[in-house]
C-alpha cells in the first residue's frame, strides 16, 4: 500500500515539474486546440462627473409632423453604443478651470524665458539622466507667491489696465489653446493608405505604384502680429503626419453675448458677472462656441491623460456628443419625448420640470428667469439632469436639413470640418435640448436646430461624453435583452 502511494506521489511531482517547465499547462491540457491568448482585462472607472449610458435602440425622431410649426423631423430606426456623458452641462467653474490653465502656462513659458523671469526651472527640457526630452512645462513647480520684480513683470504681462475706468483685466486675446488631433478615422480609409498596393483589394485593377493621392488638413499658426493664421491645406500624401491636424482657439467666453443676443435690453450685468463671478460656479458655460467646446474636449483629455501610465492607451477621448447620442441619452431608458415620463410640464405638485420659457414673456413662472444652476430640477432615468432647456448644448454632428436619414443605423454620425474658405452654410453644427428662452416644444428630446460652429450665444453650452472601453450590458428602452 505504501509503496503505490508512494508511486503516486511520484508521479504527481512529474507532472508538476513537467507543468513548472512548459507554462501555466493550458495549452499543453487543451490537445493542442487553440483556446486564445488572454490578458488582464481592464475595468473603466466611472469618469469624475460622469454617468454610464447603456448600449440600446431608439426610434429617432418625431412619430408625426410637429403641428405647432409645420417641421417635418425624420423618423429612423437606430442602434447606439454605450458612452459616458456628463451628469450636468458644463459648468462656468469648469470652463475657468480651462481657462485659468491657459492662463497659467502662458505665465510659466514666460517665467522661463530670459526675457522676463529667466527661471529655466519652470520648463523642463532634459530628464532624470540628463537626455533632453521635448520642452515642456513644469507643472509641478508653483507660480511664486512673493514675485520678484522680473517675475511680476511676467505674471502682468497677461493682463492690462482698462483705458476708461483703470480696471485690472485678463488680456483675454493671448489665451490661446493649440492642440493637436490625428485623424484615425482617415488614415483607416483604404484610399489613403501610404502604400499604394493597399489601396485597392481589386486584383483586376491594380493601384498605379506612381499615383499621387491628395489629403486636405487643418493648420494654424500666429503670426508676426499676434494674429492666428488659420489654414486648409492640400498637399500629396506622404506620411502619417498628414492626418494630423492643428487648431489655435481662444478660449475666452464671449461675455458679450449677453447683449448681442438681445438688443433694447438692459443685461449689461450679466455681461460683466456670469462667466467672473464666483455666484455663478455652477451654472451653465454659456458665450462659449462650438469650436470653443471642441477646444475644451481636446484639453480635458490632455489633462487627464497626464500621468495615467499604460492605462492610458485604454482611455477613449472626451467629445461632443453625437446628435443621435444626445436625443437617445435625453429620452432615458423609456424613449420618452421629453426626459421625463408624459406630456406635462408640471409635476402633480405643480413644478415645473424644467427651465425654459412656460409662457409668452413670463420667463420666471417656473422660478428663474435665465438660466439656473445644474442639476436643480430632476434627473431622468439615465441619471442626467438639465437634458431639456437651461441651455441648449452643442453636438459634433454638422447640420443637414435631411438629418438622421443620411446616416447609417448604427453608431451613426455626420462631420464635416469646414474649410475656412467653405460658404458659411457649411459651418453649421446641430444643437439640440432647447433652452431658458425657449417655449415647451423646443425643449422636446426630439427637437431639432442648429448654430454656426463660430458663433456664441447666451443660451447654448454643452456638455462631454466618452465612449466607453467596453460594453458588456444593453438595454433596448429600458428593457433588458434577452
Amino acid at each position: 500500500m505504501l509503496h503505490k502511494i508512494a508511486n503516486i506521489l511520484a508521479a504527481l511531482a512529474l507532472c508538476g515539474l513537467m507543468a513548472s517547465c512548459m507554462g501555466s499547462g493550458r495549452a499543453m491540457m487543451s490537445g493542442g486546440e487553440v483556446t486564445g491568448a488572454r490578458g488582464a482585462s481592464f475595468n473603466e472607472p466611472t469618469p469624475y462627473g460622469m454617468v454610464e449610458v447603456k448600449r440600446g435602440y431608439l426610434k429617432v425622431g418625431l412619430e408625426k409632423n410637429d403641428s405647432l410649426w409645420g417641421t417635418v423631423t425624420p423618423q429612423k430606426d437606430i442602434s447606439v453604443d454605450g458612452f459616458w456623458m456628463d451628469q450636468t452641462e458644463v459648468t462656468n467653474g469648469m470652463y475657468r478651470q480651462f481657462v485659468e490653465w491657459v492662463r497659467d502656462s502662458i505665465i510659466r513659458e514666460r517665467l522661463a524665458d530670459p526675457q522676463y523671469g529667466g527661471d529655466e526651472t519652470y520648463k523642463i527640457e532634459v530628464d532624470r539622466n540628463g537626455d533632453p526630452v521635448k520642452p515642456h512645462l513644469n507643472w509641478a513647480k508653483p507660480l511664486p507667491r512673493k514675485p520678484n520684480e522680473d517675475q511680476e513683470r511676467a505674471i502682468n504681462s497677461v493682463y492690462y489696465t482698462h483705458p476708461i475706468d483703470g480696471t485690472r483685466m485678463i488680456d483675454t486675446k493671448q489665451l490661446n489653446y493649440r492642440y493637436e488631433v490625428f485623424d484615425y478615422e482617415k488614415a483607416a480609409l483604404r484610399k489613403y493608405r501610404l502604400d499604394p498596393k493597399e489601396r485597392s483589394l481589386n486584383t483586376d485593377h491594380p493601384t498605379d505604384p506612381d499615383e499621387v493621392v491628395m489629403i486636405s488638413k487643418d493648420t494654424a499658426y500666429v503670426d508676426d502680429n499676434g494674429q492666428i493664421v488659420r489654414q486648409t491645406i492640400e498637399r500629396p500624401l506622404s506620411s502619417l503626419y498628414d492626418f494630423l491636424n492643428t487648431y489655435i482657439v481662444p478660449v475666452y467666453p464671449d461675455t458679450t453675448v449677453w447683449v448681442n443676443d438681445f438688443s433694447n435690453a438692459n443685461n449689461e450685468q450679466y455681461m460683466k458677472l456670469y462667466f467672473s463671478s464666483a455666484n455663478y460656479n455652477d451654472y451653465p458655460v454659456v458665450g462659449v462656441s462650438w469650436e470653443q467646446a471642441e477646444a475644451f474636449c481636446a484639453w480635458r483629455t490632455n489633462y487627464l491623460l497626464k500621468g495615467m501610465g499604460p492605462q492610458a492607451k485604454f482611455i477613449q477621448r472626451y467629445r461632443l456628443p453625437t446628435e443621435v447620442e444626445w436625443e437617445y441619452a435625453a429620452r432615458g431608458k423609456e424613449g420618452n419625448p421629453y426626459p421625463w415620463q408624459g406630456m406635462e410640464s408640471k409635476s402633480q405638485d405643480g413644478c415645473y420640470y424644467a427651465n425654459f420659457k412656460p409662457d409668452r414673456g413670463n420667463y420666471t413662472d417656473d422660478g428663474n428667469l435665465i438660466t439656473s444652476r445644474v442639476g436643480i430640477y430632476g434627473a431622468n432615468s439615465n441619471g442626467l439632469f438639465d437634458m431639456a432647456g437651461n441651455v441648449a448644448e452643442w453636438t459634433s454632428t454638422v447640420y443637414t436639413e435631411a438629418g438622421v436619414d443620411a446616416m447609417a443605423d448604427l453608431n451613426p454620425q455626420l462631420t464635416y470640418n469646414a474649410a475656412k474658405e467653405d460658404p458659411y452654410v457649411l459651418k453649421r453644427k446641430s444643437v439640440r435640448g432647447g433652452s431658458w428662452k425657449d417655449p415647451m416644444s423646443y425643449i422636446r428630446s426630439a427637437w431639432r436646430t442648429w448654430e454656426y460652429q463660430n458663433q456664441p450665444r447666451s443660451y447654448i453650452g454643452f456638455r462631454c461624453v466618452r465612449s466607453k472601453a467596453n460594453t458588456t450590458s444593453a438595454t433596448n428602452n429600458g428593457k433588458k435583452k434577452k
